[in-house]
């Protein structure tokens, strides 16, 4: 019987599914096991077969922990919100939750294609709304809460109110707001309830503050920064500028120490461990605070706080930067500066921080006309206002030090500005001097001759007497924007009243997207939301009513904005150990029982992102006793990447084409080699084109130059010769062009390795492997790709050998004239035996360690190793069923269910290792006569000398050699040799 691979997924796919086979025991009797995959957000797309990477190696590691005695949780979900499927509502104006059903279910499909063992009974989808209710019920839980520094811990706003009636917040220690004022008790009392409203918001763990935010117009909504690449959106590469906003945020500042410290304790991979730590950006030094000089004579003095871990430079300073969007800037700018400080401001404007933190080449600024006065010398400081300098990072100032800064020296140079020269014996005429350790401070006052040490700590002495700095512990990390202008989200629990926001009552979650006319911003500029006529809250009731029912007495508008993708992807994975409780957002039986997620599996990319917000999210949710630990995954592994093969044609670019031009891949390679210059390269190819480009156009611009382009694959043969009429067709654009092609008459690309993506036209789509080769094949060719952490260039014609694999091992079952299944019950050889347990060492070995790949090479060596030896026998083949399982599902059940078992193979348990069946029993000799071997001889290892001997003098094969002679000699080497001299 040949193995039918299409019949035997199909049967145990339908299998698994019918008897919920993976679904995670309700027993708490057995040790836990929780293997989480971080979930996919469901594009139209569909999966490509660099998608299911991860998903496999979790999936060996889950089934693997099941056949060790483990109740294993491994569920999935989708990450269903999000910014894909409102454009393409925008576009075609159906509805996000018809595309978003429509992805899910292609994705379902190709999920189950694959055989993984997840408990979809536990599946969750963030925009399902009884899934969102609890989303909506953290923020709540925020939104009550404060942060208190000296039991470093979040604690119900209700307790800060009590404080602040027994005695003002003079001695409370509290993240809150920097321009929170003092009061007393007596000063809490005497304000209004809206006044004590206002004031809780400088210290809830949510709160509204006008931010500035990546604002992109195209998209009607504020980005995160990872989402904003060289200026522009990375859905759709729309423009992005900075804009001030009241948006929602979440005081993850409060946690910035306890994130860092998190990291200590576990198990993640050390570059995503360094991202954290460096987007954190912990700091020590002092925080100094320079007045402005007034910009009249009888202006006003402003502050200027400024933070610097040098403080000991002070009397370095020669100019102050502030970040363009720093609220000073339009205070402080003189009349003759203000028209280039204006055009300044708004070229800054439209770049990324990211991108101008990036920029270290480009030096750019712009002078106030303003100063401020030098705490110490009380010298005049020039302000000036410079893209490198971040409203969002610090206080958006800094006193700049050319001698000691190596950027803010280059910013020196560049506007002829002085820079003192602060450093006892140092050199400053070529860079600055960075090497704070073994420096003399000089020319600073009473800082002169002090050690860095010394006179940091000196410098805060005397700023701390004159009332202007102390010692500060700083952070780069800022409070997360949580606010977005869009549709396909999560509604915010929020109704304001007199302007202020006021939670729902918990009772009446979740609080429903209503339905919506269009997707885009009102015409007054309002999100989406405020297209809706039914968007209005009626206290009394407890319940959504109509617009025109607002009266702000019992009625109020609702929240216009939604939550960011990643509000729902941060506790789904405490969700998924009890998903359809409705009355509590787990139960303590269940997180008691699964604790966190023992093992993790996803991406780098989401580092700063997903990775970060949600330790934050576990952490507030510890302070409140709802989660037993502070961290919600112990170990994470971030999987390469699964690189393409892209296909490129060549675009040329020249003044005078009425089309397109479109170069063969050998033709440009040949112009090349040439090595012409642009002119002639356009000569050349007006001469290849002859009367099919006009001439002259001159006009239409442009130097002349090589553009590539992307082709789809599917256009493109083994030969990479390209279907030029299905490019067209393709491309309508280029419908037109003239295709310029090799001298044999093909159109030939050129070939590039790249991350395999949509937009690069290079996937390969697993429904199509898994018809040809199945999709076992296709599980063990990704884990022999190379490591799991590695980045893999894919080749689909390397799945062939592993394809042949499969049938080999189905063939150590099967034998016979008609391949019919043939196991035997007699016992196995030792050196069958020996090739079972070898394996089983080894690839318990590598799942342990999470060396996949090797384990497939294990696999092939063992069937090789059986098939040699004709093995047959049960106490082989069914331990290596096992054993090959969480690998090869869908075969391994079938054989197993050969082989006479009832059920499933998922929970056998896995093969034990046995010390005994390594020890080699005998010893092949080479039988050598006169020095040259002529055979060999299997002989036991406790055989002595004489017994060795005599079994070889009555081997037909020695008589055969000696022909009657009588040897001279024999000798023996137990061991080793045996010797014959005739």
């Amino acid at each position: 019987m040949s193995y039918t691979f299409r019949e035997i997924e199909d049967k145990w796919q339908d299998y698994w599914a019918k008897n919920q086979t993976f679904k995670a025991g309700e027993s708490r009797e057995k040790p836990k096991f929780y293997v989480l995959d971080m979930f996919p957000y469901p594009s139209g797309a569909g999966l490509h077969v660099g998608h299911p990477l991860g998903y496999i190696a979790s999936d060996i590691y889950a089934r693997y922990k099941r056949h060790k005695g483990f109740n294993v949780l491994h569920p999935m979900g989708y990450d269903s919100f999000g910014l894909p499927a409102e454009q393409y509502a925008i576009q075609t104006g159906q509805h996000p939750a018809l595309t978003t059903e429509a992805n899910i279910k292609r994705y379902r499909e190709q999920l189950d294609k694959l055989g993984f063992s997840f408990d979809w009974s536990r599946e969750v989808r963030t925009s399902d709304h009884k899934y969102y209710k609890w989303t909506q019920w953290v923020f709540i839980q925020l939104f009550n809460s404060w942060y208190d520094k000296e039991a470093d811990k979040a604690r119900p706003v209700e307790e800060l109110v009590s404080i602040f009636e027994r005695s003002g917040n003079t001695a409370v220690l509290a993240a809150c707001d920097e321009d929170t004022p003092r009061f007393d008790a007596a000063g809490w009392k005497a304000m209004s309830q809206e006044e004590q409203q206002q004031l809780l918001l400088k210290y809830r763990l949510t709160y509204l503050a006008d931010t500035e935010v990546n604002w992109c117009p195209a998209l009607g909504t504020v980005l995160a920064n990872d989402e904003v690449i060289n200026g522009l959106s990375e859905r759709g590469g729309h423009p992005v500028v900075r804009k001030k906003m009241t948006q929602w945020s979440m005081r993850i500042t409060a946690y910035a120490q306890r994130l860092l410290d998190g990291l200590e304790k576990i198990d993640w991979p050390q570059p995503l461990k360094d991202a954290q730590t460096n987007w954190i950006g912990r700091s020590v030094g002092a925080s100094v605070t320079f007045y402005t000089k007034p910009v009249m004579d009888d202006g006003e003095s402003y502050p200027i706080e400024v933070f610097t871990t040098r403080p000991d430079t002070i009397y370095g300073v020669s100019f102050m930067t502030l970040a363009p969007e720093h609220e000073l800037v339009d205070k402080i700018t003189t009349p003759a500066q203000r028209e280039k400080v204006e055009a300044y401001v708004a070229a800054a404007a439209k770049r990324s921080e990211r991108e101008r933190m990036a920029d270290v080449k480009r030096i750019t600024g712009v002078f106030t006309g303003a100063y401020a006065i030098h705490p110490f010398s009380k010298e005049p400081v020039p302000i000036w206002i410079g893209d490198y300098v971040l409203a969002g990072y610090g206080t958006g100032a800094v006193m700049s030090v050319p001698c000691g800064d190596q950027r803010d020296y280059d910013f020196a140079k560049e506007f002829n500005i002085p820079i003192p020269n602060i450093f006892r014996d140092v050199d400053i005429s070529e860079e600055a001097h960075a090497d704070k350790e073994n420096t003399v401070i000089d020319n600073s006052d009473f800082l002169s001759g002090l050690s860095y040490r010394e006179a940091s700590k000196k410098a805060i002495e005397e700023l701390e007497k004159i009332g202007q700095g102390q010692g500060k512990v700083n952070y780069r990390l800022r409070d997360a924007v949580f606010s977005r202008q869009r549709y396909w989200g999560e509604p915010f629990p929020v109704y304001y009243k007199q302007g202020l926001p006021y939670m729902l009552d918990e009772k009446y979650l979740p609080l429903r997207l209503p339905e919506v006319e269009k997707y885009l911003p009102t015409e007054t500029g309002e999100p989406p939301l405020g297209n809706a006529t039914t968007w209005a809250w009626d206290e009394e009731a407890g319940k959504v009513v109509s617009n025109d029912k607002i009266d702000h007495k019992t009625v109020f508008p609702l929240e216009l904005n939604t939550m960011p993708g990643w509000a729902g992807s941060s506790q789904y994975f405490n969700r998924y150990m009890d998903p359809h409780n409705e009355e509590e957002i787990f139960s303590r039986e269940a997180i008691n029982y699964w604790k966190d997620v023992d093992l993790y599996i996803g991406g780098m990319e989401h580092a700063t992102g997903h990775l970060l917000y949600s330790r934050f999210w576990q952490k507030f949710m510890y302070d409140l006793g709802l989660v037993p630990q502070d961290e919600f995954a112990r170990k994470l592994i971030n999987q390469g990447m699964i690189l393409g093969t892209s296909a490129f044609v060549c675009r040329w670019n020249m003044p005078g084409a009425k089309v397109p031009v479109i170069v063969s891949a050998g033709v440009v390679e040949k112009i090349k080699k040439d090595d012409l210059s642009l002119e002639r390269i356009s000569d050349k190819i007006r001469d290849l084109l002859g009367p099919l480009l006009e001439e002259g156009e001159k006009e239409a611009g442009g130097e002349p130059h090589f553009t590539p382009l992307h082709a789809d694959v599917s256009l493109v043969n083994s030969s990479d010769e390209l279907d030029v009429e299905g490019f067209k067709k393709w491309r309508p654009e280029f419908s037109e062009a003239i295709f310029v092609k090799e001298d044999d008459g093909v159109f030939k690309v050129t070939r590039e390795v790249e991350k395999m993506s949509k937009s690069k036209y290079n996937v390969v789509n697993p429904d199509a492997i898994c018809e040809e080769y199945g999709a076992d094949s296709l599980r063990m060719y990704e884990m022999f790709l190379g490591p799991l952490e590695q980045a893999k260039p894919w080749n689909t014609a390397g799945i062939t050998g592993v394809h042949g694999f499969l049938k080999k091992l189905w063939r150590l079952y099967h034998s016979g004239p008609e391949d019919s299944f043939s196991v035997s019950d007699a016992p196995a050889s030792a050196d069958a035996l020996k090739s079972l347990h070898k394996t089983i060492r080894k690839v318990e070995e590598d799942i342990e360690n999470f060396s996949f790949n090797t384990s497939v090479s294990t696999f092939m060596i063992c069937v090789n190793e059986l098939s040699s030896q004709k093995c047959n026998s049960r106490e082989i083949l069914e331990p290596l069923a096992i054993l090959i399982s969480p690998y090869a599902p869908h075969i391994a059940e079938e054989l197993w269910e050969r082989l006479g078992h009832q059920g499933s193979i998922a929970a056998v348990d896995f093969p034990v290792f046995e010390e005994k069946y390594m020890v080699e029993q005998n010893k092949e000799y080479p039988i050598s006569f006169n020095g040259k071997m002529r055979f060999t001889m299997q002989l036991p290892l406790d055989m002595d000398k004489k017994q060795i001997e005599e079994a070889v003098m009555n081997h037909e094969k020695t008589k055969a050699q000696l022909d009657g002679k009588t040897p001279k000699k024999v000798i023996v080497v137990p061991g080793k040799i045996v010797n014959i001299v005739a």
